[in-house]
């Protein structure tokens, strides 16, 4: 029967409702119990990162302190910093973690166990009035079936005793009645008299419960008419508000929820980037030069230039000048010219070391400076793990490379500083001697 499906209906529709609402408490669980987990990674991380920059944070006090100065010691300082702050901010994420998003996880888990209660509640409430109502259908329409058969019954009878009727006259018209014997005529008469007593009992009989058919027809009929409206309106209007009741705030409260973790979690990143701007700048400022006058204003004793040697006369010797007197004058233009011709030579010797000089400079800044501090391919998430690793092994950084640069590399300064030291000595003085 069809009221029994719905009534079946009905059942699963609690059934499926209840395995939603176990499901969303399970997906809420599970959130929880990953923020509590990434949590607890975030403090522990919070802690390593203190401990981390703590450790040589100690070395750095007392009496270096003054180095921080220089721009490199600066740079270590702020990586320091920055390994502080994200200390900070990791630990102000385990808080927030634990203090908001699996507050607001647990909340919304009570308020989905709460609305499916009352919704449920409702939803019985709407049920019942549902069966109620098909309930009554079904009774209007038994009582609607038992009078059509009453009715179809009693006009059956009706059409049975005109029938009767009928084979009576059809009788009585065939025999003579002045042809009947004088005690005859009372029989015949008396059973026609019967007949139609039957036919007008049968007539009343039929007439009344052919009224009742009709009465219990239209009352089924305007059952039928109210009981498809209500079904219609439950299960167009009734279910929607059912499930819509058992939603309610659900998504926009796990909406707010996640938005939150977005917001800690995105705010770390902009804390990272401030961090590692500062650092960035102080990167960009790196100055051997300025480095370099720095230490020597720090170590000014050390590094300042000694006092000019003095003519140290001996036993009342009062001439401090070159004499260019005979017999020594001859000897004194000899050097002269000799000092001439080798300068000749020495400047161009040196124009040519100088030349040489500034090329292996540039081929060694070129070496220091080239750019192989790009890592984002390491970072691209499409590709898989293996090609990952093909790339950084064919990379600028695979040992290979490496080795070879550093080859190079080495190569080049113990040229430099052959020709630098070569440089550095005053040939003039050597030369003269």
């Amino acid at each position: 029967m069809r009221h029994f499906k719905i009534r079946n209906q009905l059942v699963e529709q609690f059934k499926c409702l209840e395995q939603q609402s176990e499901a969303r408490i399970q997906l809420l669980q599970d959130l929880q119990e990953f923020f509590r987990r990434k949590a607890e990674i975030q403090l522990e991380y919070s802690r390593s990162l203190e401990k981390l920059a703590e450790r040589f944070s100690s070395k750095i006090r007392g009496p270096r302190k003054e180095q921080h100065l220089l721009s490199s010691v600066n740079c270590w300082y702020l990586v320091l910093n920055q390994t502080r702050r994200e200390s900070r901010d990791h630990a102000t994420l385990n808080d927030i973690y634990i203090n908001n998003v699996i507050v607001r996880l647990a909340q919304i888990s009570e308020d989905v166990i709460r609305l499916f209660k009352k919704s449920k509640e409702i939803g019985i409430q709407m049920h019942e009035e549902l069966v109620k109502v098909t309930n009554e259908l079904y009774t209007v329409m038994k009582t609607y079936h038992m009078y059509h058969t009453e009715s179809i019954s009693a006009e059956s009878k009706l059409k049975e005793a005109e029938k009767q009727e009928e084979k009576q006259f059809s009788k009585s018209g065939d025999l003579n009645v002045n042809l009947l014997r004088h005690e005859d005529r009372p029989q015949r008469r008396s059973s026609v008299r019967k007949i139609e007593k039957m036919k007008e009992k049968r007539q009343a009989k039929y007439s009344e419960n052919k009224l009742k058919c009709t009465k219990a027809r239209n009352d089924y009929l305007l059952n039928l008419t109210a009981t498809n409206a209500v079904v219609a309106k439950y299960y167009i209007h009734d279910v929607s508000d059912m499930i819509d009741c058992c939603d309610l705030g659900y998504h926009a409260s796990l909406a707010r929820t996640l938005r939150t973790y977005l917001s800690a979690e995105y705010n770390l990143e902009t804390s990272r980037h401030e961090g590692l701007d500062i650092i960035e700048n102080a990167v960009d400022n790196l100055d051997p030069r300025s480095d370099k006058h720095k230490i020597m204003d720090m170590y000014n004793q050390v590094f300042c230039p000694p006092m000019r040697f003095e003519f140290l006369p001996h036993m009342g010797d009062e001439v401090c000048q070159v004499s260019a007197q005979q017999p020594v004058q001859t000897e004194l233009l000899m050097r002269y010219h000799q000092l001439q011709s080798r300068l000749a030579t020495l400047k161009i010797e040196n124009e040519e070391v100088r030349k040489t000089l500034d090329a292996t400079m540039q081929t060694l800044q070129d070496m220091l400076t080239v750019e192989d501090f790009d890592v984002s391919d390491a970072f691209q998430h499409s590709r898989s793990t293996e090609s990952v690793k093909s790339v950084a092994s064919e990379s600028y950084m695979s040992k290979l490379n490496i080795a070879k640069r550093r080859a190079n590399q080495q190569e080049t300064e113990v040229f430099y500083f052959t020709m630098k030291s070569r440089s550095s000595v005053d040939p003039l003085i050597h030369g003269s001697q």
